[in-house]
C-alpha cells in the first residue's frame, strides 16, 4: 500500500524542476526496472511493485519493497497501460572520462529522439554523451522509456556546450545538410560527432567551432531526415573502418 504523501511525491518526479531538486528520477516497467537494478542497484530509493511482479528475481533484503495494487500503481505511472512496477532511483554521480570520440547534443527536444541517440552510443560503444543546457533532459521518463535501458551504462553531461567542446580540444564534426558527403570522408571515431536541434539543426554559435561538416547523401525526395535516423547512419560510418 502506498500513501497519499507518497503518490504525491512519486508523481512529482514526471517533472523536471523536481527532478533537478530532489536529484532523483523514476522508471517504470518490469524490463526496465530490473534492467535499472542489474546496473545501478546502489542507487534505488524504493520499488513499487504489484503481486505478479518477479521479486524472486532481486535481493529483497537490499531494496525497498512496497508492494501496490494495479490502481495505485495507475495513479503514481506516466504509461498508458503500466506494467507491474515502478522504481525511484537517485540520480549517479559523473565520473572523469578520457575517451576518444563523443556524441554532442545542441539542442535535442523529442524524448524519442534523445533515448534512441543513447542506445545508439551504447550500440557502438560511446561512454559519454555531451549535451547543451536546452537539450531535453535525459531523466523524462519518456527519455528513460526509450532508452531501453542505455541510461544505466552511458553517461550524459549538461554543459555549456561551446566552452566544452573549445575545452577539449578535439577534431569537431558536424552534421550539416551542407557539409561534405561522409562517404568522401575518411571517418574515424576519434573526435566529436554534433547533431542538432530537429527542426533547427545546430545552431550558429556552435557551427562556428565545426572542423568538418559532414552530410549524408540523399538518392530520393525526402527533404531531411530524423535526428537519430542520421545519428546512426553517421555512427556507422565512423566506426564502419574499425572493423
Amino acid at each position: 500500500m502506498i500513501s497519499k504523501a507518497n503518490i504525491k511525491s512519486v508523481k512529482s518526479l514526471h517533472q523536471k524542476k523536481i527532478r533537478d531538486a530532489h536529484n532523483q528520477f523514476i522508471v517504470e516497467g518490469e524490463k526496465m526496472v530490473l534492467e535499472a537494478i542489474r546496473w545501478k542497484s546502489d542507487f534505488l530509493v524504493a520499488l513499487y511493485h504489484t503481486s505478479d511482479f518477479p521479486t524472486e528475481e532481486i535481493d529483497a533484503t537490499k531494496i525497498n519493497l512496497i508492494a501496490i495494487s494495479d490502481h495505485e500503481l495507475k495513479q503514481i505511472s506516466g504509461l498508458q497501460t503500466p506494467n507491474k512496477a515502478l522504481a525511484v532511483f537517485d540520480k549517479w554521480p559523473l565520473e572523469t572520462v578520457n575517451i576518444p570520440f563523443y556524441i554532442a547534443l545542441d539542442g535535442v527536444q523529442d524524448p524519442g529522439n534523445m533515448g534512441t541517440i543513447l542506445r545508439l552510443a551504447d550500440w557502438f560503444g560511446v561512454e559519454e554523451i555531451i549535451c547543451s543546457m536546452n537539450t531535453v533532459d535525459c531523466f523524462n521518463p519518456k527519455v528513460v522509456q526509450a532508452t531501453m535501458g542505455a541510461i544505466f551504462r552511458i553517461q550524459v553531461r549538461y554543459v555549456d556546450l561551446k566552452s566544452h567542446l573549445l575545452a577539449l580540444k578535439m577534431p569537431v564534426y558536424g552534421a550539416l545538410l551542407e557539409g561534405e558527403n561522409m562517404y568522401k570522408s575518411s571517418l574515424k571515431p576519434e573526435g566529436i560527432l554534433i547533431l542538432g536541434n530537429e527542426g533547427n539543426g545546430i545552431s550558429e554559435e556552435i557551427k562556428q567551432l565545426i572542423d568538418y561538416p559532414i552530410s549524408i547523401p540523399r538518392f530520393g525526395e525526402a527533404e531531411s531526415l530524423n535526428v537519430s535516423t542520421a545519428g546512426a547512419i553517421l555512427l556507422s560510418e565512423f566506426f564502419r573502418g574499425t572493423i
